[in-house]
Formats: structure tokens, sequence, C-alpha cells
């Protein structure tokens, strides 16, 4: 079973592009209380569901995330400050979030933690790096957890965490046809998968404070 679990998530390979120095863009959320309609599917080994939500999301390090079932059923919420995230109420969104470095990653914001070394790497206007205890290489190779992360220009595109040298899972962010953002996250181990396309963006004068307030 350990035999199957392990080759079940792929190897991580060695970092693309050409070496540099460059500093990793700043991923820092808005002031302006902004509001983000979006629909989602989720698939696991036993379960599937879809639905619709929306995402009030407050810079520099406040979300809430409401999910709702497909055909008017009961959903679910999770509270994100800093990184401290708070999922009341239905298994269902305990089971689909990823964790919350990911989480933060799925609106653009850069929320890894501090680790020993950064190598980073160019190829035409995609910046990856990889973050960790490197030992002079990259995450490939790395001890224990490392990040490896994806610009494309100024916007965080990729994050992967990477354990011992195999991707655990990863979340990536895309533009659609009409500019609206498209989320996909992946865990290899769990095989589980939740898919997120932003629907809507509009900006309001702000939130009720009890919105955030923790059960």
């Amino acid at each position: 079973m350990l035999l199957a679990s392990a080759c079940a998530s792929p190897a991580a390979r060695p970092l693309a592009g050409a070496p540099t120095v460059a500093m990793l863009p700043p991923t820092t959320l808005p002031a302006t209380p902004t509001v983000l309609r979006f629909t989602w599917t989720y698939k696991d080994e036993t379960f599937e569901a879809n639905g619709d939500g929306a995402v009030r999301v407050l810079g520099p390090e406040r979300a809430r995330l409401d999910f709702f079932l497909r055909n008017g059923m009961a959903g679910g919420y999770a509270i994100l400050i800093g990184d401290t995230l708070t999922v009341p109420g239905i298994d269902l969104v305990k089971r689909m979030l990823p964790p919350v470095p990911l989480l933060w990653a799925s609106l653009g914001r850069l929320a890894v933690p501090a680790t020993r070394d950064t190598v980073a790497r160019v190829d035409g206007d995609t910046l990856r790096a990889d973050l960790g205890s490197l030992r002079g290489q990259d995450a490939s190779a790395a001890d224990g957890r490392a990040w490896r992360l994806a610009f494309a220009g100024r916007h965080l595109t990729r994050v992967d965490r990477v354990e011992d040298g195999k991707v655990i899972e990863w979340l990536t962010r895309t533009r659609g046809e009409r500019g609206t953002a498209q989320v996909q996250y992946v865990h290899e181990r769990g095989k589980r998968r939740l898919a997120i396309a932003v629907t809507d963006s509009s900006t309001v004068e702000g939130f009720d404070e009890a919105i955030w307030r923790r059960p």
C-alpha cells in the first residue's frame, strides 16, 4: 500500500529555464472589497459534486468563500484570515478545499511558509522558482517539503507542493476567454480535483463585519 501511494505522485522535474536572480513579483491583494462569483466542480474516488458560489476578498489577507450545491441544495463556507482557515458546517467544503498556501494562490496571492533557499529560472515571460531546503539544487532534489512557483509576467499562475522530490498537490490559475480566472486544484495522492471558473467580478463599498466571525 505504501508503494502504491508513493507511485501515485509524479516526480518533480528539474526546474526549467535560464538561471536568474530576479525578485519574485508582488502579489498583494487589493484593499478594495471585491466579490467574485464562480461555478465549481469537485471529484474524488468516491464522490462528485458541483454548484456555484462566491468569494468575498478584502486585502491584505481576508477572504470568505461560500459554496452552494447544484439544484438549491445546502452548501457551506470557509473563512480565511492570514494563515488561519476556518471551515464550519458540512464536511464537503473541508474535503475539497486545498491547504492555506494553495487557497491563497487561487486568488493570486503568494503565501507559502518561509524557507531557507530559493532557486529561480526564467523562460521568456515565465519566471519559475523553487523554495525549500534545496541543497544547492532545486525542488526535484530537495530535503522534505519544497514549493515550486510559476509567474507569467507579474501574475502567479501555479504553485506545487513537493515532498522529497514528489509532487503531492498543485494549483493552477489561468485566464479564460473572457479574461476571468479559472482555477484547478489537484491532490495527486488523494486523487482529488477541484475546478473553479470565475463568472463575474465586482467591487463593493464594504462588507458586514459579521461575515468574518468564526463560530
